[in-house]
């Protein structure tokens, strides 16, 4: 069952569940997919969503927000916007043009790739990392070393949903090194 992670106000997580869709065999059998565009298309749940990262991105300092690639982006850009600070794309290795820093990542069967633009990140930038789900953390990990490695700052990380029986929050907490953490959902 999902529930309002530790610290997240309760009528912002009943909110956000009530519009997350979960689609059953979803892309393959026994998965349980939970999709987040009913929450995308109703207003007031994706103003309370963004205001949420927003408030978090402000209480902890950030200069940029870097949204993971894809359903990060939707996340992030509105976030920055709100937050008046600047959205960096974190996309998948050869989506980008020009010079690039690039961090690659174990998966469960394999590895990848994920770069940035060399110059989007600065020395003096504090950096808050938003994606949708953490589901085993190596995505959201490899973010973390890819801003460290551009000289930028990490100053935190905040998903939407953590999926609870996966160990994704064991695996950023070190990466994180003392940053802050927040899912707004543990399902």
């Amino acid at each position: 069952m999902s529930a309002p992670a530790p610290g997240a106000p309760a009528a912002l997580a009943e909110l956000l569940l009530s519009r997350i869709r979960e689609v059953p065999d979803h892309p393959q059998p026994g998965v349980r997919f939970k999709d987040i565009t009913p929450l995308l298309a109703d207003p007031a749940a994706f103003t309370a969503l963004t205001d949420a990262l927003a408030a978090f991105c402000s209480e902890h300092g950030a200069t940029k927000v870097v949204g993971l690639e894809a359903r990060g982006f939707i996340l992030a850009a509105p976030v920055a916007v709100r937050a008046g600070v600047g959205f960096v794309p974190v996309r998948k290795a050869g989506k980008l043009p020009g010079a690039t820093l690039s961090q690659s990542y174990e998966l469960e069967y394999g590895s990848a790739e994920m770069e940035i633009h060399a110059e989007d990140l600065a020395a003096g930038d504090r950096v808050l990392v938003i994606d949708d789900v953490l589901a085993t953390g190596g995505t959201a990990e490899a973010a973390l070393r890819l801003i460290r490695r551009s000289g930028a700052r990490v100053a935190g990380l905040a998903v939407l949903m953590e999926l609870g029986f996966l160990p994704g929050r064991e695996r950023v907490l070190p990466a994180l090194d003392g940053a802050p953490y927040q899912a707004l959902l543990t399902v």
